[in-house]
């Protein structure tokens, strides 16, 4: 993708956020109360800077640390306003879920597409399991109650199963 073609889209996307966010404050006068620009608004424009910057430069990798810049501000954002700080114990495991939303957008903007799908959709189904196991162990929200240890036993299956066909598609 050439240059002038990754700034327009990254100055396309910028204004169609702003005009949306603007719009939607607009019609439903209760979302400025939702949307109020609190410090960790400030983290997630931090990574959408970085992942603009990214486009602009032509660096489609950008994308992974703005996906985790991001993805933090919106974890700090929701903590800071439910007050609910304690969930940090396993809000954590989120972080290896940005960073598969991370890859998969650099492979959409063309850094090894099927590669970056597979590996992001890959770290997304480890960042929700370990979300799940860490939050029925440390206190969160426990939605499957005793039974959470098969989350453990289901990705080490899947794990061994997709180890299985590598290896059958590289000849090892």
């Amino acid at each position: 993708m050439r240059r002038r073609t990754r700034s327009n889209i990254a100055v396309g996307v910028l204004l169609i956020l702003l005009g949306a966010l603007f719009l939607a404050q607009h019609f439903i006068p209760d979302l400025r109360i939702f949307l109020n620009f609190s410090w960790p608004m400030i983290v997630i424009g931090v990574g959408v800077f970085l992942f603009i910057l990214g486009l602009l430069l032509g660096a489609p990798g950008m994308a992974v640390p703005a996906a985790i810049v991001s993805g933090i501000g919106g974890l700090l954002y929701w903590q800071n306003a439910t007050g609910n700080w304690e969930s940090w114990s396993y809000a954590w495991t989120l972080i290896l879920g940005f960073i598969g939303i991370g890859a998969i957008l650099a492979g959409l903007l063309g850094e090894h597409p099927r590669q970056s799908l597979r590996e992001g959709l890959n770290l997304i189904i480890i960042s929700v399991v370990l979300f799940f196991v860490f939050a029925s162990i440390t206190g969160g929200p426990n939605l499957l109650g005793p039974y959470w240890p098969v989350l453990i036993i289901l990705l080490g299956v899947w794990l061994l199963v997709r180890a299985a066909l590598f290896s059958r598609k590289k000849g090892v």
